[in-house]
Formats: C-alpha cells, sequence, structure tokens
C-alpha cells in the first residue's frame, strides 16, 4: 500500500525548523498529498487490477505476463521508497514531489502504447518508483507545517487518497474501458495531469530535504540511545509487516479478474466488487486509528491480523456472493489502514525519540516494500504454474496473515530477543501492551 519514512545519512544538513503555519495553507498543503496519494498508489496501483480483464481479452499481452507486469510497479515502489530522501537531499522534497507527479501523468501516458513487454514493463516500474518516492516524502514534507494538534487527522487526509483512488477506479475505468484500453489508459493520464496542476503551486515553498525532518519540528525531544531491549519487538514488526505486504497482493491485483474470469460474472460485478474494495480502503485509516487509540496499537494489530485473515479465506474459499462481498469490502481497509497501525505500534516500542522512531520506519517501509515486490513477482509464477488458478493466491495471502497472528506469541519476541546481542538476558524484555 503507502509509507512515509526519513532514511538516516550522516551527509544530510540539519534542517531549519519549520514551524506550523496558518489552517488555510496548511490544509492546502495536506490536499497537494492527498492528489499525490491517490494519482500514485490510488490510480497508478490500484487502477490496474480493473485493467487486468481488459489487458487479457484485448490480446496486449497473455495472462501470464498481465500479472508479471503488475509486479513491476511493486518492484519500483521499492526503489522509489529507497531513492527518495536521497532525491530530496539533491533538489528539495517540493521539487521531487512535483516531478514524480509529472513522471506518474508520463507513465500513464505511455501505458497507452503497448509496443512491447520492455516497454510496458519499464513504464509501470517507473509509475511504481514515482509512488514510492512519492509516499516516503509527502506525509513527511506536509506534516511540519502542521499544528501538532491536528497532524493526526492530516495525515488520514493525506492516505485517504490512496482509498478514494481504488473506489474511483471502480466507477472511473470501466467508463473509459467504455471507450477503448487506449482511451482508458489516456483518461487516467488525464486525471493524472489534472491533479498534477491543480496541485503544483499547493506543495510548501520550501520542502524539507532532510532526514531529520521529525526533529525539526519545534517542541519535538533531542535524539536519545535507546536501550537494546526494545529491538526484539521492532524486528518482529518489520516481519510482521513484510507478511503483511505478502497478503494484501492478491486482493489488490487478482480480485477484479477473479470476480470476472475466475467466477464468470463479468465485467459490472467485477467493478462493483473493486468498488467494494476501495470503499474498505476509504474507511481503514480512520477505523484503525481509532481502534489503535481505543485498545492500544499492538491489540488493534492483533485484530486486524486476525480479521483480514478470516476475510481471506472467504476468498479462498466461499462461493456465496455475500461473503464474498463481505470479505471485498474487510480486504480493501488493509493496505492504507495497516500504515498508520504499524507507525503507531513503532512509537510505541520507540517512544520520545523521534530520530530511532524515522530511522525504525524507514526500515518498516523497505521490508513491506521488498516483501510486495517479491511476493508480485512469486505470485505471478504460482498463476502461471497452477493454470490461472486465482483461489491458489488467496490461500497463500491466508497462511501470511496466520503466520503474522501466530509470530505474535511470546516466545517468538523472547526467541528474537536472545538472537539479539547486547540483549539483556536476565529478564525477559518488557513491552507496552499498547
Amino acid at each position: 500500500m503507502s509509507h512515509p519514512s526519513a532514511v538516516a545519512s550522516s551527509a544530510a544538513p540539519t534542517p531549519v525548523a519549520t514551524p506550523p503555519v496558518a489552517g488555510t495553507a496548511a490544509w492546502r498543503y495536506v490536499l497537494a498529498g492527498f492528489a499525490a496519494s491517490l494519482a500514485s498508489i490510488g490510480l497508478a496501483r490500484f487502477a490496474y487490477a480493473p485493467l487486468v480483464p481488459a489487458l487479457i481479452q484485448a490480446h496486449w499481452f497473455s495472462s501470464s505476463s498481465v500479472v508479471f507486469l503488475s509486479a513491476a510497479n511493486l518492484t519500483g515502489y521499492l526503489i522509489g521508497a529507497l531513492i527518495g530522501q536521497p532525491l530530496a537531499r539533491r533538489f528539495s522534497s517540493t521539487q521531487v514531489l512535483r516531478a514524480m507527479m509529472a513522471l506518474v501523468t508520463l507513465a500513464f501516458a505511455a501505458c497507452s502504447l503497448p509496443l512491447s513487454i520492455g516497454w510496458f514493463f519499464g513504464w509501470r516500474l517507473t509509475s511504481g518508483i514515482a509512488g514510492g518516492a512519492i509516499m516516503v516524502l509527502a506525509a513527511a514534507t506536509i506534516l511540519p507545517h502542521v499544528p501538532s494538534s491536528r497532524r493526526g487527522l492530516a495525515g488520514g487526509a493525506i492516505f485517504l487518497g490512496i482509498g478514494v483512488g481504488i473506489a474511483g477506479s471502480g466507477t472511473v475505468v470501466p467508463w473509459l474501458l467504455g471507450m477503448g484500453l487506449q482511451e482508458a489508459w489516456l483518461g487516467l493520464a488525464a486525471i493524472s495531469a489534472t491533479l498534477t496542476l491543480l496541485t503544483w503551486r499547493a506543495w510548501p515553498a520550501h520542502g524539507a530535504a532532510s532526514r531529520r525532518l521529525a526533529d525539526s519540528v519545534p517542541g519535538t525531544p533531542a535524539p536519545t540511545r535507546q536501550p537494546s531491549d526494545h529491538r526484539a519487538g521492532v524486528i518482529l514488526l518489520f516481519g510482521q509487516y513484510g507478511l503483511m505486504a505478502v497478503a494484501l497482493v492478491p486482493a489488490m491485483v487478482f480480485l477484479v479478474d477473479f470476480v470476472e474470469r475466475g467466477l464468470g460474472a463479468g465485467a459490472a460485478a467485477g467493478a462493483r466488487f473493486w468498488i467494494l474494495y476501495g470503499v474498505g480502503a476509504m474507511m481503514g485509516p480512520p477505523l484503525y486509528g481509532w481502534l489503535g487509540d481505543r485498545l492500544g496499537p499492538r491489540q488493534a494489530l492483533r485484530i486486524a491480523l486476525a480479521v483480514q485473515a478470516v476475510a481471506m479465506g472467504a476468498l479462498s474459499f466461499s462461493s456465496h456472493s455475500a461473503s464474498l462481498s463481505a470479505a471485498a469490502l474487510v480486504a480493501g481497509t488493509f493496505p492504507p489502514g495497516i500504515v498508520p497501525l504499524a507507525l503507531a505500534r513503532i512509537h510505541d516500542l520507540i517512544p520520545h525519540d523521534a530520530f530511532a522512531q524515522n530511522q525504525a520506519w524507514s526500515r518498516a517501509t523497505v521490508s513491506f516494500a521488498t516483501f510486495q515486490a517479491l511476493a508480485g513477482y512469486g505470485y505471478s509464477a504460482v498463476f502461471s504454474a497452477s493454470g490461472g488458478q486465482h483461489r491458489t493466491m488467496f490461500v497463500i495471502g491466508t497462511a501470511a496473515l496466520i503466520i503474522a497472528v501466530l509470530a505474535e506469541a511470546g516466545v517468538v519476541e523472547r526467541t528474537i530477543g536472545r538472537l539479539i546481542p547486547g540483549t539483556p538476558r536476565s529478564r525477559t524484555p518488557k513491552y507496552s501492551a499498547r
């Protein structure tokens, strides 16, 4: 799904403190972030799913090639997440964000020309790079300008763009496909271009470009070294976050094709299921955030993993329309919803140290993007080997979620702690239940 982070680098310049700005300007920045997440992730990644059946039926590519090409965007996301901060240090966050939104638009237009698999792969990769860079930089550039009391709401509004893009693609893409496949890609390019132009001057005038964005906010505690006994919980979260990435790929890529071709329900039903998935995506960030506030991020994460395992299990084995619809809605909450929840868990494990939190979040983002990219290619191979059996993909996703749930057992965390050099052996590491 979408992930702001800060990458540590000793060569990075120390930024000038960025005070929060007046409400109108701050929310103009948030609107720019919303538009960027909508175009770069909500459309550039998720609009591909409702296009999959049309790409196969129009004989642009074979079914196995279409799935392989979907992994290109996930690989690009990993690259973008890694290079976003170095680019921002070389130029500025605002310049990079503008350029990446323009690149998303160009990639949409280029995909309207199926010149070869290599051409298409390259542009899907490019759109993923732009999306990864945007999701690393957008929130980190905007939130320092937002009053601290409104940053949670502002972050949710930025990530909401993903859900709106998913839901919108369920209605816009079928309408565009009515004019033709090439026209659909050009229509997405036009939407992206409009969002880019409307928000070109809405970004902060001086985008922050440092590894220590959080430290530039007045009132943020100075970095301090944390005791080593928090690391087992952080490493466990990295693994769980990677498993979540593996689990969300099947619905993200195969849901529409599963309904249209796998179940034989047709394009209209596929669009309806994708809209349900998108509605879930819009519900995810506020719902998971509320759950984290009420129960604490760790307990909320356990519940989210268990519920998602049930939903993915329904997609794996159920044939009942109502249960499949409910599963699609629940599955949609996962990609954008786990982002603020995982970030809250990191803040819970590493309190009062903004620099260490940013380092951990950067590594979590890379873990997520790596597992997501590897899963994309793995699912492509399995899909081809299984003769296009969609439910096999959902079974794999269910297994990944079950493993992530079982990893919450205390013995796993204690085992990780024993393997980390320097972790105290005299006592079991204590972590906040929240």
